[in-house]
């Protein structure tokens, strides 16, 4: 009997101790550094192995075209995340049983987009789970999934408000959440990238009321810092200049490091001539009243869609033997920049070098960019002719959204040699100049990881050409409706749809829309948006009409001729747009292997340590090709355990690799591709590893599970 008493009584210990050693992943990667690292352990290199599905959980709302991008959180044993929907659940973290779910639909609706994660804040209660939905940021109950009516207008803050202009008139919305200091939230916003784009602003609000504390003019006004980068009151007419990929926090200083993104239009700047403060920029402001310590900026005058893709990496590392606390900021340029986090201080030699001026009629390209000089590039910066693929170069080449596009009758080398091909910074021009690595990365939003007990960087990159091709744009013609119309949607439509209405991956076709949709319905759905898609509500009546008769080829539309050409007169000359990647008539990338790589770089140093390919074709590698990595979304996760976890690619498998070699040691196939970044966690004494299944990019089926695993001992 005693016997019996002592072994029931070991198994409570046991069960108390293994309570207590549960360890939560409460805060959007991992914490507000961005480390993307945990201490967990329990599953490492030499057990990898045995890892096995721990369990599924089908979240919900799909679509033809949806995705989920969501990192979750994982808080007293509770997971949650969002769906294809956007809706918001919490589902046991052992176990995968939903607990409830929160619709930010009315009744009847649905809708799909983006949501990257998601914030926790203890409000002494049950605590305040924070996500966005498009325009709206939503505070909700973390234990009932009620909406917290206390916070904003009734439980939600309308983003489009105190921006300084009507909001009715502007097209906000958040996909990634921001950054946390005491009861203060910095959150940043997405806007449109072509003309009439909306503010790009940084604002500060209460968490415990929803309140407004300060906004941060990322186009500055008069009297502000770096007003005079910019036409005389650029600011009543440009916007972009937004912090749509998400912030880091120091908790220690209450300095919030924020990174943007370009002024809008993307790819011309005819109209915002200058260096563009503070686009393209990482700033250092002061959490609690939204000063400006330091700001660096990454691209002078962007004409690239150069934006800083990712949160930057809060970190601590041993330079010739000092200990520095800096921060290191990824780009799609394939580059690694780190400076010092108090004053700005660049650790690692960084040079202004000079390019080309523009082509283009009003375009003034900036003389000069930074680029470092002593961590190496993590992707090839320019796509010459010695790296196009020997296996490829004779045949047909294709410019394509995706993989089923159709080839176009010359040769990869023919339609090479059509190209503008220069490297970095080339100013767009009417041949068309290749973008390499593309508009997707180098580095993307998946961000980089950070092993604070060694100094090293881990993050994934895209090797990708893609081609930029700017149009001269003519509003004279016998039918000047329809062509002020298609000289609009170049500007607004095309880097979505493509520039022939064709569509591209995850984007509609827009040609037939005359058998689906009249004039009305068609225009609402501009104006408001649908699904993932932004509305234009800043479109003027005869920009709308005009678009609309394009979009459905009516061409009995009339507009009285002087008040069309009163409008047009205010239209960009040109449409600059991405015409698609550049690949092979097979859907490859035109490019010799790797297309997608797994990067370690010692920051302590300034070196990479190893490069390896991440993901890859099977259809090749049964011919016998060396693996050639894959286009890829969604960033790595590293732990204790000497392991990176990464999903990512195309070709839907989660992969671990040993964090030390690069080796891949595992693999598990997905019901969907994981384009998210993974999260561990502990409960029950069990370590597990989740991601998101979303599916839904590079043409890849759509899905809507959370998968996990843990050792099946």
């Amino acid at each position: 009997m005693m016997k019996i008493k002592n072994i029931v009584l070991s198994a409570i210990v046991f069960l108390i101790l293994s309570c207590d050693n549960d360890i939560d992943w409460n805060t959007y990667l991992g914490n507000q550094s961005r480390s993307h690292y945990s201490e967990l352990k329990q599953i490492h290199a030499g057990n990898i192995n045995s890892l096995e599905l721990a369990w599924e959980y089908e979240s919900g709302q799909i679509g033809k075209y949806t995705q989920i991008q969501c990192s979750p959180i994982v808080v007293d044993g509770v997971l949650y995340g969002t769906n294809p929907s956007l809706e918001l659940f919490a589902i046991d973290a052992g176990s995968g049983e939903e607990l409830w779910k929160f619709s930010p639909h009315e009744s009847g609706q649905a809708g799909f987009g983006v949501n990257r994660g998601l914030i926790y804040w203890n409000d002494d209660s049950n605590g305040r789970i924070v996500y966005s939905a498009w325009k709206y940021l939503y505070a909700i109950d973390a234990k009932t999934g009620e909406i917290e009516s206390s916070f904003g207008e009734d439980g939600k803050i309308d983003l489009r408000k105190g921006l300084g202009k009507p909001f009715e008139k502007l097209s906000v919305i958040a996909n990634t959440p921001g950054a946390v200091y005491k009861n203060i939230l910095v959150q940043g916003t997405r806007v449109h990238e072509s003309a009439g784009a909306s503010p790009g602003h940084i604002r500060a609000y209460d968490l415990k009321t929803g309140k407004m504390v300060w906004r941060f003019n990322t186009v500055p006004h008069p009297g502000e810092y770096g007003y005079e980068t910019w036409p005389k009151d650029a600011w009543k007419h440009i916007g972009g200049a937004n912090s749509w990929s998400g912030m880091s926090m120091d908790e220690k200083t209450g300095i919030v490091y924020i990174p943007t993104g370009s002024a809008s239009p993307d790819f011309y700047g005819g109209n915002r001539k200058g260096e563009n403060l503070f686009a393209n920029s990482l700033l250092a402001i002061d959490a609690l009243t939204g000063k400006r310590i330091w700001h660096y900026q990454f691209v002078h005058h962007d004409l690239w869609d150069r934006d800083l893709p990712a949160p930057p990496n809060l970190i601590t590392i041993n330079v010739s033997g000092k200990i520095i606390e800096a921060v290191a900021q990824i780009t799609k340029s394939g580059h690694i920049f780190v400076f010092d986090r108090a004053d700005g201080t660049p650790i690692f030699p960084i040079e202004e070098k000079n390019f080309p001026a523009s082509k283009l009629v009003g375009e003034e390209a900036w003389p000069t960019q930074p680029l470092p000089t002593k961590i190496p590039p993590i992707a090839r910066q320019e796509f010459s002719r010695n790296i196009i693929s020997d296996s490829f170069a004779n045949t047909k080449a294709m410019i394509s959204w995706g993989p089923h596009g159709k080839a176009n009758e010359k040769s990869i080398i023919e339609k090479f040699n059509e190209f503008t091909s220069g490297g970095q910074f080339i100013p767009p021009d009417e041949k068309g100049v290749i973008i390499f690595p593309g508009f997707d990365g180098g580095a993307e939003w998946g961000g980089a990881a950070f092993d604070p007990n060694n100094g090293v960087m881990y993050v994934n990159a895209n090797e990708m050409p893609w081609i930029l091709k700017a149009k001269k744009l003519d509003f004279d013609s016998s039918n000047p409706v329809i062509n002020y119309g298609a000289g609009i949607y170049q500007q607004y439509c095309a880097s979505c749809h493509g520039i022939n209405k064709g569509g591209r991956s995850g984007f509609p076709n827009l040609k037939n829309l005359n058998e689906q949709y009249g004039h009305l319905s068609l225009r609402k759905i501009i104006t408001e948006g649908r699904g993932a898609m932004m509305g234009f509500p800043n479109l003027t009546r005869i920009e709308l009409k005009s678009l609309s008769a394009y979009l459905l080829s009516d061409y009995s539309i009339s507009i009285p001729k002087k008040e069309l050409q009163k409008t047009s007169r205010k239209a960009l000359p040109y449409s600059v747009n991405i015409a698609g990647r550049f690949l092979n008539e097979d859907g490859y990338p035109a490019v010799a292997p790797p297309w997608g790589t797994l990067n370690a770089i010692d920051l302590n140093k300034g070196e990479i340590l190893w490069k390896v390919p991440l993901g890859e074709y099977e259809e090749l590698t049964a011919k016998g090709y060396p693996k050639t990595g894959t286009e890829n979304y969604g960033g790595p996760l590293i732990s204790a355990g000497n392991l990176i976890f990464i999903g990512a690619t195309n070709d839907h498998y989660f992969r671990a690799f040993n964090k030390e070699t690069g080796e891949e040691l595992w693999k598990y196939k997905l019901p969907a591709g994981g384009y998210a970044t993974p999260i561990t966690y502990k409960k029950d004494g069990k370590q597990y590893v989740v991601i998101a299944c979303g599916g839904g990019k590079m043409g890849t089926p759509s899905g809507n599970k959370y998968v996990a695993f843990r050792l099946n001992k």
